[in-house]
Order: structure tokens, then C-alpha cells, then sequence
């Protein structure tokens, strides 16, 4: 395919992209409000408030071991520009899971949604989950489908989206 084909086509699916930082707050702030808003769907358990604080842990934990792997490979991290990364990053977290950064994203919600102590809470968690697919994972891989071929193909093989 001529390159120019390859850079329109990046250029189109650019435009899917609302970005995985914005897509973590606005559904993080929309479980937040939700579960502010509907007291009905509350319940008390001291247990689950306390389990937010390691699933939070975890979380970010996940997401900053995956931005060190980036960093370690000297490839972007910018999920805007998948067509600018110059390695496939698959050692690490990335072992497990193609998608640590937006797994830990989501264990932050969750352990958030937890913390709220509301089932309408959970609402973020599940809607970012749903979003960060369609709208960026989807995409971006196949972003990465064109740049590492065969060496991508093996990996989506022997490597789960999520978990």
C-alpha cells in the first residue's frame, strides 16, 4: 500500500480517538456524579470501602509499570500517535495483557467505584471499559497491524485484550 494511503488512513482513524486520559476522567467524574445522585442504590460495607484501597494501589501500579516498559523500549507512549511507535512493546506486563495501561486505568475505577460505596458507581467502570475498546484499542491496533505485520498478528494471538 502506497504511503500516502497509510498516512490517510491514520489520519481518519485519528479522528476516532477521544484520548484514554480524557475517556479515564469523564467516566470516572460520571460514576462520581451518578452515585452522588442516586442514594438509593447505596449500600454500607466496610469490607469493599477497604478493598478499593488496594485495588487503587494495583491499579496504578499496573499503569506505571506499563509507561516504564514504553520507556524502556524508547517507544511513545502517546495513544494519540500509534503510527509514531518505532517497537512492539511485548515483555512485562505486556506478557499477560495487550492493554496494561488501560487495564490499570480501569482497576482505578473499580477500586474508585468501590470506594463510593454505590452501585450506580460502577456505571464508569463499566462504560469506560466498553469506550476505551471501541474507541481506542480498536483503532490503535489496527495502527499497529499495519506497522509490525506478522510480529503484531503472533502477538494478538498468544496475548488477551484485557485479561
Amino acid at each position: 500500500m502506497p504511503q500516502t494511503q497509510i498516512s490517510e488512513r491514520s489520519k481518519k482513524q485519528k479522528k476516532l480517538y477521544f484520548p484514554p486520559l480524557m475517556q479515564f476522567a469523564f467516566y470516572g467524574l460520571a460514576g462520581y456524579i451518578l452515585a452522588t445522585n442516586l442514594p438509593a442504590l447505596a449500600y454500607g460495607s466496610v469490607p469493599l470501602f477497604w478493598l478499593s484501597v488496594p485495588v487503587i494501589a494495583v491499579g496504578a501500579q499496573v499503569l506505571f509499570l506499563a509507561v516504564r516498559s514504553f520507556g524502556k523500549a524508547n517507544t511513545t507512549v502517546n495513544p494519540i500517535t500509534p503510527e509514531q511507535a518505532e517497537q512492539l512493546v511485548t515483555t512485562g506486563l505486556y506478557r499477560f495483557t495487550r492493554n496494561p495501561m488501560y487495564l490499570g486505568m480501569l482497576l482505578v475505577l473499580v477500586g474508585g467505584a468501590l470506594a463510593l460505596q454505590n452501585l450506580a458507581a460502577f456505571s464508569g467502570p463499566i462504560l469506560y471499559a466498553l469506550s476505551i475498546t471501541l474507541l481506542q484499542i480498536i483503532p490503535e491496533e489496527r495502527v499497529l497491524e499495519q506497522n509490525f505485520g506478522s510480529a503484531f498478528t503472533a502477538y494478538r494471538k498468544q496475548t488477551r485484550r484485557w485479561l
